[in-house]
C-alpha cells in the first residue's frame, strides 16, 4: 500500500507545477481506480482458477512499476494518468485475491472479524504511505517519494507467496470473456437483496471515502493558508497519515457494534453521520486549527466505520457457489465509486469557484457524501417496496 496515497499527499505540488485544473487533479487521482476496476473482474475470475499467490505476486510487480515508473519517468498530466493506472491495476491484483487467500483459510464465526481487520489494514497503509511521501518529498523531492513506494508491493509479494501454503484452486483454468464478465452470475448475486444492498452500499462508501483522502492535503493547504497566526503544528501530509492512522480502529469496531446491533441499521447510521459532518468539515476551513483536525478526524473514523460491516455482510451474504463472482462485482462497483470520488470533489471545487472558496470546499465535501446521506431514504424506499 505504500504506493496508495503518494500522489494525493503531494496533490497541492504537483497541480500547481502543472498547472491543472482542479478537475485534472481529481481525474489523476481517479486514474488509480481506473486501472482497478478495468482488470479487477480479470484477477478476480482467476483466484477460482489457479494460485491465488500467483495472482497476487504479478500484481505486487505491476504496482511497485507503477510507483517506480512515476517517479522515474512523469512529467505532466499524460504521464500521470497512465502510470496511476498502472499502480491501480497492481492494487486489483492485490486487494481482492488478498481477500479470497484470507476467506478461503479462516471459516465460521471469526471470518468477519478477520475480514474486519483485513480491510482495517487497508488504512494503515494509507496512513504509511502519506506519511513515508511527506517526509521523503520534503527531504529529497517528490521523485524519490514515488520511486521509494515501488519497494513495498515487492515485499508484501514475496511475503505472500513465500509465507502462505497453497490451496488448489478449483474450476478449469481457461479464462474467456464469460468468466472475466460473468454477466449470469452477477445477475443472480444481484438478485439477492442482502448482497445487493451491500454492493450499492459500498459504492457510496468507496466514493465518499476516496474522495476525501484525496483531497485531504489540499484541504489542509488551503485551511492553513486562511490562518495568518496559529495554524497546524505538522504538514499537511503528516497529519493526513495521523488520521487515517486514528480512524483504521473505527472500522473494526464498527464491525463489532454492527454484531451487536445489527449490520443494517448501524450502516445506514453511520452513513448518515459521515455524510452530514462531512459538510460541516468543508465549511470549517477558516476556524481554529485544533477545531478544523477534531471534525476531520471524527469525519475520518465515520467515514471508515462502516467499511469492514460491509465487507463482512456482503461475504456472509454472498450466495454459496458464487462468492467468487460476488466478490467480483462488489470491488468492481465499488471501486468505481472510488474512481468517481476524487472527480467529483475536483469537478465540484471547479465548479463553485475554485480552490481559493471557502464556499466550494463545502460544496465538494456536500458531493462526495450525497450517496451516504441518501443511504437511508433508498433503504426504507426498498424496505416499503418489500412488503409490499
Amino acid at each position: 500500500m505504500l504506493g496508495f496515497s503518494t500522489y494525493a499527499a503531494l496533490l497541492p505540488e504537483l497541480r500547481d507545477a502543472w498547472q491543472l485544473s482542479n478537475a485534472q487533479a481529481g481525474l489523476v487521482s481517479g486514474m488509480f481506480f481506473a486501472g482497478y476496476v478495468c482488470t479487477v473482474s480479470l484477477w478476480t475470475a482467476l483466484t477460482d482458477r489457479v494460485d491465488a499467490r500467483r495472482i497476487y505476486l504479478v500484481g505486487s510487480v505491476l504496482a511497485a512499476l507503477g510507483s517506480a515508473g512515476f517517479g522515474a519517468f512523469v512529467n505532466g498530466f499524460a504521464g500521470a494518468v497512465a502510470f496511476q493506472a498502472l499502480l491501480g491495476v497492481g492494487l486489483a491484483a492485490t486487494y481482492m485475491p488478498g481477500l479470497r487467500l484470507l476467506s478461503d483459510r479462516v471459516s465460521g464465526p471469526y471470518q468477519s472479524r478477520y475480514i474486519a481487520f483485513y480491510t482495517s489494514f487497508f488504512g494503515i497503509g494509507t496512513a504509511l504511505s502519506l506519511a513515508m511521501a511527506g517526509f521523503l518529498a520534503a527531504a529529497y523531492g517528490w521523485r524519490a517519494a514515488f520511486i521509494a513506494a515501488g519497494i513495498g508491493p515487492l515485499i508484501a509479494g514475496v511475503g505472500i507467496y513465500g509465507l502462505l501454503q497453497p490451496i488448489a484452486a478449483q474450476g478449469e483454468t481457461r479464462i474467456s470473456l464469460r468468466s472475466l464478465f460473468p454477466f449470469s452470475a452477477w445477475k443472480q448475486v444481484l438478485a439477492d437483496r442482502a448482497t445487493a444492498g451491500y454492493t450499492l452500499g459500498y459504492t457510496a462508501h468507496c466514493l465518499e471515502l476516496f474522495g476525501s483522502r484525496a483531497w485531504m492535503v489540499a484541504f489542509l493547504a488551503f485551511s492553513a493558508g486562511l490562518h495568518s497566526g496559529a495554524t497546524f503544528p505538522w504538514a499537511g501530509a503528516t497529519i493526513a497519515a495521523v488520521v487515517n492512522l486514528l480512524a483504521v480502529p473505527a472500522s473494526i469496531l464498527g464491525n463489532e457494534v454492527a454484531l451487536k446491533i445489527g449490520r443494517r441499521r448501524w450502516i445506514l447510521l453511520v452513513m448518515a453521520a459521515s455524510g452530514s459532518l462531512g459538510m460541516v468539515v468543508g465549511a470549517s476551513a477558516s476556524w481554529h486549527w485544533t477545531l478544523v483536525l477534531a471534525l476531520l478526524l471524527v469525519y475520518s473514523m465515520l467515514v471508515m466505520a462502516e467499511s469492514g460491516t460491509l465487507t463482512a455482510g456482503m461475504v456472509a451474504a454472498a450466495p454459496p457457489g458464487l462468492r467468487g463472482a460476488a466478490m467480483g462485482l462488489y470491488s468492481l462497483v465499488g471501486f468505481g465509486g472510488g474512481l468517481l470520488g476524487p472527480v467529483v470533489f475536483g469537478t465540484a471545487l471547479d465548479l463553485a469557484g475554485g480552490a481559493g472558496s471557502r464556499a466550494a470546499w463545502l460544496a465538494a465535501y456536500a458531493a462526495i457524501g450525497m450517496g451516504c446521506l441518501a443511504a437511508p431514504i433508498v433503504a426504507r424506499i426498498g424496505a416499503n417496496r418489500a412488503r409490499r
